[in-house]
């Protein structure tokens, strides 16, 4: 069966009058030529779409989005019982006044979405929506920085990551959240990965100039240290482990914290977080390497002595297989953009949790 006599993946971008049309419309252009552009581009040829994306909004009524951009929404959101993605794009909100009561119709929408398995992400202020939802509840999300008070004090049950570009969470990792606007590029390329494979993210960012995807994983990809609440020795170890993982024997004196014997420890930190725990605490301290890459002009050596390793190779072995970059050519790609645009909107900690093969083994 051909591309075309299957049915796609449908993506439904969620807009109102308050959505940025450049988070919108560039969502639009770039999800919806996927498969298609790159061979149009490269042989004069062009492909099969690979996704089906639409437009959705309270009702079917054209209006206007910030900037007065004119919006024709495909659907009503009462017009879909089913769908594959929702993406909530950004929705301007005043930093002191909450979405209570707003989007009632598009929420009940986004709800039975999820509830017959969607994958529901957010663009910025778009978490919000969620939050409202009640779908963040107990998890962690990305949004804007301006917002961390808003959630502080009207979300309380969700754990706001100011400093996200991606966060993942959620039955099956179905929630994904995106920091501030211009991470509508990183959502878009997480998307397609998950869709349609790599291959397909790396070619969309050769077309768009988005980023630079060869080393296969998103170089951008972070881990997520979310604390679980089914084992309190173990959740009180991920709260020590994340003052002290450059300290030496970790995993010894987090089985001590807990008087357990270390086999029984490692047993149950696994059960409780997927992770072995040394896993664990290389995944914690090169997501601080990276920030410090990010952040400032120490050398690597240091850096790495920072982080909690002796070994200079080591190290740099270890980022590379975790970041698909050497640390140099991350600082190059990254620390440029903390320090513009987005210094607002960057990573300590967000997106997805790396698989076992791209964690060095104990």
């Amino acid at each position: 069966m051909s591309a075309s006599e299957t049915k796609l993946p449908r993506v439904c971008l969620l807009a109102a009058a308050e959505t940025s049309p450049s988070v919108l419309y560039g969502l639009f252009d770039v999800l919806s030529t996927v498969g298609a552009i790159y061979p149009e581009m490269t042989t004069g040829e062009p492909g099969e779409l690979l996704l089906d994306v639409k437009v959705v909004a309270a009702t079917s009524d054209p209006f206007r989005c910030y900037g007065n951009v004119m919006v024709e929404p495909d659907f009503a959101v009462d017009e879909l019982d089913a769908t594959d993605v929702v993406i909530v794009c950004d929705m301007y909100q005043p930093i002191d006044t909450p979405p209570h009561g707003r989007y009632r119709r598009e929420i009940d929408w986004i709800k039975r979405m999820y509830a017959k398995g969607a994958i529901v992400a957010s663009v910025c202020t778009g978490s919000l929506i969620l939050a409202e939802a009640g779908l963040l509840d107990g998890y962690e999300a990305a949004g804007h920085w301006a917002y961390r008070e808003m959630f502080r004090d009207h979300y309380p049950k969700t754990k706001m990551l100011e400093n996200a570009i991606l966060c993942l969470a959620g039955e099956q990792d179905r929630i994904v959240t995106a920091g501030a606007v211009n991470s509508w590029q990183e959502l878009a390329l997480y998307l397609i990965t998950r869709l349609c494979g790599p291959e397909q993210a790396l070619r969309t960012t050769k077309i768009f100039l988005l980023s630079d995807h060869s080393g296969g994983q998103l170089p951008f990809a972070v881990m997520t240290p979310r604390l679980q609440q089914a084992d309190d020795a173990v959740d009180g170890c991920q709260v020590w482990i994340a003052e002290n993982y450059a300290c030496s024997n970790p995993v010894a004196r987090m089985a001590a914290r807990t008087g357990l014997k270390p086999r029984t420890f490692a047993r149950r930190f696994r059960s409780a977080t997927g992770y072995r725990p040394m896993d664990y605490v290389h995944a914690i301290r090169i997501e601080e390497a990276k920030q410090l890459l990010e952040t400032n002009d120490i050398g690597v050596e240091e850096i790495g002595h920072a982080v909690g390793y002796e070994d200079p190779t080591s190290f740099r072995r270890l980022f590379k297989r975790k970041a698909g970059l050497t640390p140099a050519a991350y600082r190059r790609k990254f620390a440029g953009l903390v320090a513009s645009e987005l210094r607002s909107a960057t990573r300590s900690h967000g997106y997805a949790m790396p698989d076992e093969s791209q964690i060095a083994p104990c």
